[in-house]
């Protein structure tokens, strides 16, 4: 029963990662919609698209588009919307590595909080600059 409730909880990582933002960013659903638009494309996703992920309703997988205007309104890492899509809309597990250190680091880090893992970000920044969609 535990491994169902970590895959399960793995499986809502994108839409906990989008309330949580938001939530963050003390922003409305109307707000953050507004700041969601594609900075390439110009393609905006809906604040009602928005609402029923967070509530946990069925929607449409979103596609770079909307990831790269998600990735905008909630000031995360391209990178980091689509590893958590991947994962909740296709199980798609992200990590990939030959190196057993690399995957158990990367499970290390799914226990912290987003806030922890910002300052985390950061540090690694300092040795290795991360690529980031400005």
């Amino acid at each position: 029963m535990a491994a169902e409730e970590q895959l399960r909880q793995e499986r809502n990582q994108f839409r906990d990662l989008i309330r949580e933002r938001r939530s963050a960013l003390r922003l409305s659903l109307k707000d953050f919609a507004e700041r969601a638009v594609d900075p390439v494309t110009g393609e905006r996703v809906r604040s009602g698209w928005i609402h029923r992920l967070e509530s946990g309703e069925p929607v449409t997988p979103p596609q770079l588009p909307e990831l790269r205007a998600l990735s905008k309104a909630s000031e995360c890492d391209l990178e980091e919307l689509q590893d958590a899509a991947g994962r909740e809309f296709h199980g798609v597990d992200p990590v990939t590595s030959a190196s057993g250190e690399v995957r158990a680091f990367v499970r290390r880090m799914e226990r912290m909080t987003p806030k922890q893992r910002r300052q985390l970000a950061s540090f690694l920044d300092t040795f290795v600059p991360g690529e980031r969609e400005d």
